[in-house]
């Protein structure tokens, strides 16, 4: 598999591989690439944003507090499409707690007072 590591300006161009029950990482400069090149082979994780409703009116941006694996996004967009909050919201409220049991809270991203 290859790819382009994101965790600095370098851009490394990895090459990962399957060696027996080891992951292989090559093309990486540093530590991070090889760990980056690992994890996106063997579990890729992402940080999820979407905005969610007011019921004052408009929407308020949200994330994820930590990453999430990739092929649980859209199971954690869709617990998204029928949240509804009231204002005060404050950059940080908790707007999901532990979201699908993943370990990661949905969080506001903006202030709407």
């Amino acid at each position: 598999m290859k790819m382009t590591c994101i965790n600095c300006p370098m851009g490394c161009q990895l090459e990962v591989k399957l060696n027996g029950k080891e992951v292989v990482v090559t093309g990486n400069t540093c530590a991070r690439g090889l760990a980056y090149g690992k994890q996106e082979f063997l579990l890729p994780m992402r940080t999820v944003t979407s905005l969610v409703k007011v019921r004052q009116g408009g929407v308020v941006s949200v994330k994820t507090s930590g990453q999430v694996p990739k092929s649980k996004i859209f199971d954690v967009l869709d617990q998204l499409k029928n949240i509804v909050v009231d204002k005060p919201v404050k950059i940080g409220d908790v707007i999901i707690k532990d979201v699908l049991g993943l370990g990661v809270d949905i969080v506001a991203t903006k202030n709407m007072i």
